[in-house]
This record gives C-alpha cells, sequence and structure tokens, in this order.
C-alpha cells in the first residue's frame, strides 16, 4: 500500500487529548526510566484522562506481567487496571495460538509475562527442550536471565521446533543509562542457530492488532520515544503518532530519520498531549517557519535563522531535513543547529 511521504511534523489546533479517544502509551523512556516517573508524566495523563482520553500502555517488555505493571503506575500516582495494559507477551501469544494446537507446550526464555500471556491463550509453558515444546518464545528475561536458558531455545531450534520473539529491541532505557533488551538476547541465539524467529512486537502488525482489539480505539494516537518501535509501528498501523524527547531518541536521529520514523507530532514530555501543536509552514524554497525559527538545506547542511523556542526550531529543522531526505533519510549535518537548539 503506497502511503504519502511526511516531510513536516502536522499541526493541531485543539488539545491532542481532546483529538483523539486513545493514546497508547509506551512505557520505558514515555512514563518512566529506571522506575522512576519521568518528569510531568503523572500529571499530564492524569490531566488527559480527566477530560476523557482513555489511556492504555503499549510495552515491548515481555518480563512483567499487566498486574505488575498496573500495581507499578498505580503506586507512582497514575490509576491503572490491568485491563489498560498490553504487551508484546500477549501480542506473541496469540500468534502462537493461532499456529500450535490448543494445550500445546511452549518452552520459555524469559520471564513471568510471557508465562501467565501464554496460559490466558491456553498453552502450556515449560522450561527444557526436552519437554517436547510446539515452540520456542523468547521475551525479555532482566537482568539476571541465565545464559543456559539460550542454550535450551537453541536446543529445541536445532530439531525444527519453531521460534517466536516478543521483540527484537536493541536496548532497553533504565534509570543508569541504555541497557541490552530483548534483540540483543535474540541475536545471540540467531548467530547460535542461523535461524530466524516470528517477531509480535512494536513495529510489527502483531502487536498493533493486540492493542486495537484490546482497547477498541476508534481514533488512537501512539505516543513513544523511539522511532525504531514506536513511531514505526504507528506509520505501519496507518495511525497518527506523538514523539516524546524524553527517552533513546535525539535530535539527530529525529532529523535523519527515514518516512516510516517520522512521527506526526513532536514535543519534549507528555504534556504535549495536553496542548495543540504549532503548524510548520514554507516551503523548501523560502525555507520552512515555525515560531520565530527558519530552516533551510543547504548543500551540506542545514541551517536555521531566527530565535525562539527550541521545540520550534526542531520542528522547522524537521521540514527541512524531511523535505531534503525525500524517501530516505537526510544525510545533512546538524550538528551546529542542533547544539544552538541545545538538543
Amino acid at each position: 500500500m503506497s502511503r504519502s511521504v511526511r516531510t513536516r511534523p502536522e499541526g493541531s489546533g485543539r488539545a491532542l487529548s481532546e483529538a483523539y479517544d486513545t493514546a497508547l502509551l509506551d512505557l520505558d523512556g514515555v512514563v518512566y526510566a529506571g522506575g522512576d516517573a519521568i518528569a510531568h508524566a503523572v500529571d499530564s495523563l492524569a490531566t488527559a484522562r480527566d477530560g476523557g482520553m482513555r489511556l492504555a500502555y503499549v510495552t515491548n517488555n515481555a518480563l512483567r506481567t499487566p498486574d505488575t505493571v498496573a500495581a507499578h503506575l498505580t503506586e507512582l500516582g497514575i490509576a491503572t487496571d490491568a485491563d489498560d495494559v498490553i504487551t508484546s507477551a500477549q501480542a506473541v501469544a496469540r500468534l502462537i495460538a493461532e499456529q500450535v494446537p490448543p494445550g500445546s507446550r511452549v518452552l520459555v526464555i524469559g520471564g513471568e509475562g510471557l508465562r501467565v500471556a501464554l496460559r490466558e491463550r491456553g498453552l502450556e509453558p515449560v522450561e527444557s527442550a526436552e519437554d517436547d515444546p510446539a515452540a520456542v518464545v523468547q521475551g525479555f528475561g532482566g537482568p539476571e536471565l541465565p545464559w543456559g536458558r539460550f542454550a535450551e531455545a537453541c536446543y529445541a531450534i536445532a530439531r525444527g521446533v519453531p521460534w517466536y520473539a516478543s521483540n527484537t529491541d536493541l536496548t532497553i532505557p533504565g534509570a543508569r543509562g541504555i541497557a541490552p533488551g530483548n534483540g540483543a538476547a535474540v541475536e545471540v541465539v540467531r548467530i547460535a542457530t542461523g535461524a530466524e524467529p516470528q517477531v509480535a512486537g512494536k513495529p510489527l502488525p502483531p502487536m498493533h492488532r493486540e492493542t486495537i482489539l484490546r482497547t477498541g480505539a476508534q481514533r488512537p494516537l501512539v505516543v513513544g520515544d523511539r522511532l525504531d518501535t514506536d513511531i514505526e509501528g504507528a506509520f505501519n498501523g496507518e495511525v497518527d503518532s506523538l514523539l516524546v524527547l524524553t527517552g533513546v531518541t535525539d535530535g539527530a536521529a529525529l532529523l535523519a530519520a527515514p518516512p516510516q520514523h517520522r512521527p506526526t507530532y513532536v514535543d519534549a514530555d507528555l504534556r504535549g498531549l495536553l496542548t495543540g501543536q504549532p503548524e510548520v509552514t514554507g516551503d523548501a524554497d523560502g525555507g520552512f517557519r515555525c515560531g520565530g525559527w527558519t530552516a533551510t538545506a543547504g548543500a551540506e547542511r542545514l541551517e536555521l535563522t531566527g530565535d525562539g523556542g527550541a521545540l520550534d526550531g526542531l520542528r522547522a529543522l524537521c521540514a527541512a531535513a524531511w523535505t531534503a531526505g525525500g524517501e530516505q533519510g537526510c544525510g545533512l549535518d546538524s550538528g551546529k543547529v542542533l547544539a544552538r537548539l541545545g538538543w
């Protein structure tokens, strides 16, 4: 299916919490980091919810159960039920259940979130390749996951057992910085076996399907911090997205983004749900304007003139970079102008 190439962030005359019925919120890097709430997240989400927006928390982290995630969010001050949480463990469990006989055994390489999701689908989690599994499923198991679990997966896969992964995020943000994610663990098994897993999590369709089935959203807004999972997932699902700059994506990555990684809206944090979004005007010939800034694409680098808020400058630069990049990522030097904006 052909899609028009996004060449600038969109504007909105209404608060996003009013323009969309459901926020599909990523957790790590959006709502919290390392277990602690990100600045402005709790108050912003409460205000959006009180205004009528449904909040659903959509995470590629398959380690924790929806009950555990909901309890954590409630402890942070965001009242949440387990039904408001959708995980990649649930998405991959549905994918497996559609392909193996009811009641099948599934070898689990991961945490309790996977086991609970499999049981919800009538499947039996097992721990060994010797348990005659019909499938192998791999999800984030946390820093204490023993190395021997990867070997167990390899033994089963080498016998022809189909392999599934909850997600392939290479990294996961934490309080001390960026740590290896499930994608890094999947690479270990891929290198050892030469096999390829079926993957359910963002940005792939099984995860988007799971969120829509569980929320019933009619006009959802994906809210995330990662271009290659959250924003690409919204692109694949053909829904709008808001990138918040509280996680792994920096200004340089945003400006260099190819079409499938370009968000509908860009804001600093979750306060962006509560406001409209400024319009970016202009064109490549006369420059792209937002707030008091004008951005242009030169022969080798992006240029920025004027003054104003840093976010408006970044939005104008997005338009210049994305237009110059076309259907590819923009390769123009952006370091000087981003440093001027503090990004």
